[in-house]
């Protein structure tokens, strides 16, 4: 991956918006995993370009492999956040980046692009399309571990 996965010399952030474009895939299990990591150091949240629908079943199965339940997640939109006072933007697909870019024009966020494949886009069997989906997961996970777990409250 290219670039920082946090801003370089920043201290660690103490909210965190992570970012995609329905709020139903990627930026949920991100919440989900860094609030199971860090969720009592760090406020995590998400949120879409759009809301999505339902559930996706495929994102619960990956998660609850890993015993992260987001069973009780509701996709969110950038205008359903009630506080837009984060300390950083994680976005994760391009229109999310965008969107970000929008919404933080006039407040002193940080807004950083981890570039995640859609597994929604994948096409196979059952199982294919798992696989898929754990690969976002766990490519998610390896990255919140490596940006937050080094990086102390505050520490430049």
């Amino acid at each position: 991956m290219a670039g920082p996965l946090l801003p370089v010399g920043a201290p660690r952030p103490q909210s965190v918006l992570f970012a995609c474009t329905m709020n139903e895939v990627r930026s949920p299990m991100a919440e989900g995993i860094a609030k199971h990591f860090f969720g009592r150091e760090i406020y995590f949240a998400s949120a879409g370009v759009r809301s999505g629908g339902e559930s996706n079943g495929f994102v619960t199965a990956a998660m609850d492999e890993i015993g992260i339940d987001l069973g009780k997640h509701n996709p969110h939109s950038f205008e359903d956040l009630e506080d837009a006072s984060f300390d950083l933007i994680i976005t994760l697909s391009p229109e999310a980046h965008h969107r970000a870019l929008e919404f933080t024009r006039t407040l002193a966020v940080n807004v950083i692009y981890w570039p995640t494949i859609d597994p929604t886009v994948v096409q196979g069997s059952r199982e294919q399309m798992l696989t898929a989906y754990r690969n976002v997961r766990d490519s998610l996970e390896n990255r919140i571990l490596e940006a937050f777990e080094q990086r102390p409250m505050g520490a430049v």
